[in-house]
């Protein structure tokens, strides 16, 4: 059994990584070495185990060919500053005292416990397995000024693991009398071990080559005597990474301000960081299959991955497989490990980084905190689904890539950012077009129409996906000219090629068509070819709005909100389907997310807008008009719909002067044509009058609106005056009468 926690009242036990299960943190100075920066078999998974490895591509939905990541020009992806790590001085990093505690000692053949004491009496650290009878020995190899290979001078050991012991040493080739040059070594904790013998080999093999700025870089490998059996044992020589892990940096955090996890931007930002490494080694056949807090190192402003002992080549299907409880995915031991299972790890890190560790290895092993049980997934919908799918039990409904984890990823750190501080953080989608047209602009207009937004609107105006350009038929469809749905409908059923890009075309222009049983049923068919293409959903989304199902658009949308956490488009999407089922305010929350990231989702802040009004929220809707740019060709319809919200916000005493006053300065500054300015003022002055004869005098009697005093005679004549205006403008000789009528009629008595 493993020790118990000594924290008082917590029943946890120190893992084998050092670190109390239960409530996270780290064992005290003494109790249990500094934990482990080596891969450690398996013991509820994987241990040894060999299994049939796999590609386990996890093809994103509409996604044939995935998107590889990029590297950022430095840590926290150019949005969020991280604080340093100061680099460590080496001489401070070797250990005191190196030697393995009892509870991280189990038997490199059988994974059973060995090595442990017994009534009070320590356990031995060198023997044989009483299970099975494989030697094992928990000692270092080498020792302070052991000089290996004839160059590399032995400092001390810095830390152990599943696959070895790791020293610290000085390059007498390299190091001078100003600067040494510091080097680890990483040897094996036993030479008598088939298994660790093998991913030696394997290092040797496929890791010297591989030169990425995030990945610990390998220099050499060495071969030196044991000093018991002068056998020639192998050593891997590394560059020396003088930072922290992210492990030590979530405990300090903890210690020090008794939150469990790290700020979420930070997190997001270690994340986007840290995956085109993953990317860089996937697009070379390896796998990393041990990625965990503790495996990866900041230094400066730089994130790299270290101890690189259980990398395996794709095509790998004898070696054992190593990785640690907690973050190894459920099907290693069936079908071992596949750059899916590698993403896997990389959400639960993220996961541990947010939260923290606790029940991470027992309550949440298997799943992750619900939002009732981490309120910070409740406020973060987009990180909440992005650890979703990275976590998802089927490996194929797992992120394609690395590349495109690190796409999404980014999308939601902006998202958060923004969040955050109310600072847009737009980026060009690699998915979506922008908005076809901007929808839900009824009360920008000057004939306002009814409240609401009408779904077949939203169909014709969201986002398009983007065409794959490695598709057969792209090419045709770049050539494809406009017109009617139903000429685009023959062009497209005519194409000289056959592909998936064309068959989606066709089916929008079905929808287009308003022939939606032939969209659902060429739908299906897609559906077939590919069930986890999430252009289906999509355009099923897209069918039902224009049929006026808005509960299955939004089930649709919410499907592709799951796959691409970090697109506005989908988010946008399953806002208006929301509004349209009347959930406003999950339509409202995913409105204001969209509108705070990018100001060029015109429609999402119409629509934010337009439900805090229905809600009684009228400074709320006005501050969001209010950042229409005024460069968008919305501006003046974001303006006339504050002016409106103004003058409703007043209607029959139903608010403060204030808010009609705000409504006609607001109105004169406006440049609108003398029509379409008169209408406006005349629905302003209407409801003057009307607040005028409700009972409720204004408080201030020097009030004037538009340039008319705020009286009943007052108004009376500025809404005269704009009757004939319109008149004037009127397209009948009918229209014109009834406004004549109308001054006449609103004139106030005079002498003359």
């Amino acid at each position: 059994m493993s020790a118990s926690c000594l924290r008082p009242g917590c029943p946890g036990h120190y893992l084998p990584d050092g670190y109390c299960d239960e409530c996270g943190r780290k064992a005290p100075a003494g109790a249990v070495p500094e934990p482990a920066t080596g891969a450690q078999p398996s013991h509820t998974a994987a241990g040894g185990t060999r299994g049939s490895a796999r590609t386990g591509s996890g093809r994103t939905r509409g996604s044939r060919s995935g998107r590889s990541g990029t590297g950022r020009g430095r840590l926290g992806a150019g949005l969020v500053e991280i604080p340093r790590v100061p680099l460590r001085d080496p001489a401070t990093a070797v250990m005191t005292d190196p030697v393995v505690s009892e509870p991280k000692r189990y038997c490199t053949s059988c994974d059973k416990p060995v090595g442990r004491g017994r009534d009070g009496r320590p356990g031995r650290t060198e023997g044989f397995c009483p299970h099975c009878g494989t030697a094992f020995s928990f000692l270092p190899r080498l020792a302070a000024g052991d000089v290996v290979h004839d160059r590399y001078e032995v400092l001390g050991a810095l830390a152990y693991g599943g696959l070895g012991w790791i020293y610290l040493a000085r390059d007498r080739n390299v190091s001078d009398s100003v600067s040494d040059r510091w080097v680890v070594l990483k040897g094996l904790i036993n030479t008598a071990d088939p298994d660790a013998a093998a991913a030696a080999v394997t290092e040797r093999r496929y890791l010297v080559e591989i030169d990425h700025p995030n990945i610990v870089k390998i220099h050499d490998f060495v071969q030196h005597p044991d000093a018991k059996t002068g056998e020639q044992v192998g050593y891997i020589v590394m560059e020396y990474v003088g930072g922290r892990s992210l492990r030590d940096l979530l405990v300090d955090r903890r210690e020090r301000t008794g939150e469990a996890g790290m700020p979420l931007a930070e997190v997001i930002a270690y994340g986007v960081e840290i995956l085109p490494a993953l990317d860089y080694l996937h697009g070379r056949d390896l796998l990393f299959c041990d990625f965990k807090p503790d495996n990866v190192i900041q230094a400066e402003e730089q994130l790299k991955l270290i101890d690189l002992g259980a990398v395996r080549h794709l095509s790998d299907e004898e070696s054992a497989i190593y990785g640690t409880p907690g973050y190894q995915a459920p099907e290693i031991a069936d079908e071992g490990p596949s750059v899916a299972s590698d993403l896997y790890t990389v959400g639960r890190t993220l996961a541990v980084m947010a939260l923290g560790s606790k029940g991470f290895t027992s309550t949440y092993a298997d799943r992750l905190p619900t939002p009732d049980e981490a309120p910070l997934l409740a406020l973060h919908d987009s990180f909440l689904r992005v650890l979703q799918r990275a976590t998802h039990r089927e490996a194929d409904r797992r992120f394609a890539s690395a590349g495109e984890f690190s796409e999404q990823l980014l999308g939601v750190l902006r998202e958060v950012l923004s969040a955050a501080d109310g600072t847009p953080r737009p980026s060009t989608s690699l998915r979506f077009t922008p908005e076809r047209r901007t929808f839900g602009t009824a009360a920008g207009e000057v004939v306002a129409g009814e409240g609401g937004v009408d779904p077949r609107e939203v169909a014709a105006a969201l986002p398009t996906p983007l065409v794959d350009v490695l598709d057969p038929g792209a090419g045709f469809l770049a050539s494809l000219g406009s017109g009617s749905p139903a000429e685009v409908v023959r062009a497209l059923t005519a194409a000289p090629v056959t592909s998936p890009e064309v068959a989606f075309r066709l089916v929008r222009a079905h929808i287009d068509a308003g022939d939606l049983d032939t969209a659902a049923a060429d739908l299906d068919v897609l559906a077939e070819e590919d069930p986890l293409d999430w252009r289906v959903d999509w355009h099923r989304g897209l069918a039902a709005l224009a049929g006026g199902d808005t509960d299955a658009a939004r089930t649709s949308f919410e499907s592709v909100y799951r796959e691409l956490p970090g697109e506005r488009a989908a988010r946008l999407a399953l806002a208006a389907a929301c509004e349209c089922a009347g959930d406003t305010e999950a339509a409202a929350a995913h409105y204001a997310r969209v509108w705070a990231v990018d100001r060029g989702f015109l429609s999402a802040a119409f629509g934010l807008a337009r439900l805090r009004l229905a809600g009684g929220d009228r400074a709320g809707a006005l501050t969001v008009l209010d950042q229409v740019p005024e460069s968008s060709a919305q501006y003046l319809t974001a303006q006339v719909a504050a002016t409106r919200a103004g003058i409703a916000g007043t209607a029959a005493g139903g608010g403060p002067v204030d808010d009609l006053i705000g409504a006609a300065r607001r109105l004169e500054r406006l440049t609108l044509d003398t029509e379409r300015q008169s209408r406006l003022a005349a629905e302003l002055l209407e409801t003057a009058l009307a607040w005028l004869g409700s009972g409720t005098p204004p408080a201030r009697g020097t009030d004037q609106i538009l340039g008319n005093d705020l009286t009943e005679r007052g108004v009376r004549f500025g809404l005269e005056r704009t009757y004939r205006m319109l008149a004037q403008h009127a397209h009948t000789r009918e229209e014109r009468w009834a406004l004549v009528d109308r001054a006449n009629a609103v004139r106030p008595r005079t002498l003359v």
